[in-house]
């Protein structure tokens, strides 16, 4: 997928010079875009609600994009994170989450990829914090549900 590139400029503070610097208008790694795709299909398959990818590289150095989802009730907020993990281990270039945090409560489970952060929050939660909002200046990745490209291609 070829991606348009910019050029920036650096301070080169040692020889007081710019430098010039290529640089994506769609920051996001390959590796980064894989995984935000699987883990975005694994939370489909286990009917996640409003999946959102986030592409945050431009806003922030730790990871380039933020998955986020939403679910019911806590055992199907579990449901997606078993999901998503189990997903992201059967790639063939296996990955594990660096942290995990909230499954004790099951109402937000952040699963810190490095590369890729993914919120699966309880509508309540989704709604109070509005990451959505927060990131809203933020470009978005599209996302499509593969069992609706699959249903909607069987309508005669």
């Amino acid at each position: 997928m070829p991606l348009r590139c910019e050029t920036l400029y650096t301070w080169d503070r040692p020889r007081l010079s710019f430098e010039p610097i290529e640089r994506s208008l769609l920051p996001v790694t390959e590796r980064a875009l894989e995984l935000a795709m699987t883990a975005a299909q694994a939370a489909a398959d286990k009917k996640a609600q409003d999946i959102v990818v986030i592409d945050v590289a431009d806003q922030l150095y730790i990871t380039d994009a933020f998955v986020i989802a939403s679910a019911t009730n806590e055992r199907q907020v579990m449901a997606i994170v078993d999901a998503v993990e189990e997903a992201l281990l059967n790639l063939p270039e296996k990955a594990k989450p660096a942290r995990r945090e909230g499954e004790r409560q099951g109402r937000w489970v952040l699963l810190d990829y490095v590369d890729i952060v993914i919120h699966i929050q309880h509508a309540e939660e989704r709604e109070f914090y509005s990451l959505d909002r927060l990131w809203k200046d933020c470009p978005t990745i599209p996302f499509v549900d593969r069992d609706m490209v699959d249903s909607s291609s069987g309508v005669a």
